[in-house]
């Protein structure tokens, strides 16, 4: 444990370096580039431009501030071990300009998640297990074919091998239809990760029976991982199709918006409501990045950050709630504020930052998004904006019954943060907060990326 945390911190160091040493342009800085399998014009190549970098001090600053509300899990070195091999693969796949990189780092953070989920998991976990693991490695199929087919129609174009990105955008051979059926291999690993709708069955069981720091890993990291890679491989690929095909994806934001609202809405585990309810603002990243304009694509990259931070910080806390009571129910619940102030501050933080109160990151993300979408088309944006406010009311009603309201629940034995808890929580709430009253400081990085994207690869912007 020891051991995790003091790697996480050097980790997040070796970020804040990048973030602060990182130029405004739209191209790909702190590359390197090594020689892995040659022959098949396969290489360790890696870089960083503004939408991986905002998502890799995301993963670098969440990360060990999550760590510090596991302490007291004293979990074996195993559970340990497999955080950290979560995060070498998650970040390893946010750095990847070469498919078969990203694929092996992709496929490499599964192990340590059937590990987390089926070790030190609760209730039906083996079940849990093996439906992500499936789930999984059949979206993971579709991707290598289309990673492989894209390496051979190169070679076939070219006369050498090559994985690289910048690379694999040069091809010319494919027929429109070839490239829709390799877009749709991408986009079903993809969809299968984040998840959207149908492709979110995996979710309930999995959320409910995995432990704290599965579940904060999965909603916070590892779901982001599905965007990013729509963005960084899908679009400048498929820059015809990712058009062509951006009003259903738009649609089924929306619809996924209001679907798993409803759905959170509906149950009475806290764990689920949140799963959901997270599930739900990953349907409107996914509309915003398919709005296909500078408005939309840079509130779902704000979003991504937003929305992991708030979400994380709530499963964590309810991590905390069941430690302390064994009650997952939100009926068996109640007065929580009187035994614990520090933790019912905290929550009220995240819960603000969820249904985007001015003064968080969650507002200004949510108004980019929104304001995207009504660029887009006006109906579309009068509906995203009527749900938000209908999620924001079961986020209070949940704070209200489960936190304030007193009942004849006992929960005497719930105890308040302990000082590692608060220094986490309150550290995340205040970057919360920095990011909601000074956005330009993180905006800004990401900025000329997205323009990038929208006027050189899609086509669709306007130049400044």
């Amino acid at each position: 444990r020891n051991i995790a945390f003091a790697t996480t911190i050097v980790v997040f160091l070796l970020s804040l370096n990048i973030f602060f040493s990182f130029r405004l342009t739209d191209y790909m800085q702190f590359r390197e580039f090594h020689p892995w399998i040659t022959s098949y014009g396969i290489y360790y190549s890696l870089g960083v431009d503004g939408f991986s970098m905002i998502i890799l001090m995301l993963i670098t600053t969440l990360i060990p501030l999550g760590y510090l509300f596991l302490w007291k899990s004293k979990k074996e070195k195993g559970y340990w071990a497999s955080m950290l091999l979560i995060q070498t693969g998650v970040t390893g796949a946010l750095l990847s300009l070469d498919l078969i990189l990203f694929y092996f780092f992709w496929e490499s953070m599964l192990l340590p998640v059937f590990m987390i989920i089926g070790i030190y998991g609760t209730g039906n976990r083996i079940f849990s297990t093996l439906k992500i693991t499936i789930y999984t490695i059949m979206g993971s199929l579709f991707m290598l074919v289309s990673i492989l087919y894209l390496g051979v129609t190169f070679y076939n174009e070219f006369g050498v091998w090559s994985f690289q990105l910048s690379d694999l955008v040069q091809i010319t051979t494919l027929s429109s239809f070839q490239r829709t059926l390799l877009f749709f291999g991408f986009m079903i690993a993809f969809a299968i990760k984040i998840p959207i709708f149908p492709f979110h069955t995996w979710l309930k069981q999995t959320y409910s029976n995995s432990p704290t720091g599965g579940v904060f890993i999965l909603s916070a990291i590892m779901a982001k991982l599905g965007i990013y890679g729509i963005v960084r491989f899908v679009l400048p690929l498929f820059p015809h199709q990712y058009v062509e095909f951006a009003p259903y994806f738009v649609g089924l934001g929306v619809f996924g918006l209001i679907y798993f609202g409803i759905a959170a809405i509906m149950q009475q585990n806290i764990k689920r409501m949140f799963a959901y309810s997270s599930a739900s603002h990953l349907a409107l990243i996914t509309a915003g990045i398919f709005s296909l304009n500078i408005y939309g694509m840079t509130g779902a990259a704000f979003l991504i950050v937003a929305h992991a931070m708030a979400t994380g910080g709530l499963f964590l806390l309810a991590g905390t709630i069941e430690y302390d009571l064994g009650i997952r129910s939100i009926s068996g619940l109640g007065g929580i504020a009187k035994k614990a102030p520090f933790l019912t501050v905290a929550f009220a933080l995240m819960i603000f930052s969820t249904v985007g109160l001015p003064g968080t990151n969650g507002f200004v993300s949510e108004l980019l998004i929104v304001m995207g979408l009504f660029q887009y088309n006006h109906y579309v944006g009068i509906i995203s904006a009527s749900t938000v406010l209908v999620a924001a009311s079961f986020m209070f009603w949940l704070f209200q019954r489960a936190i304030l309201v007193e009942t004849d629940n006992d929960v005497s034995e719930m105890k308040d943060l302990d000082i590692k808890e608060i220094v986490g929580i309150f550290s995340l709430a205040s970057v919360i907060i920095a990011m909601g009253i000074y956005p330009h400081w993180f905006l800004y990085k990401i900025a000329p990326t997205i323009q990038h994207y929208l006027v050189d690869i899609l086509k669709v912007g306007v130049g400044s």
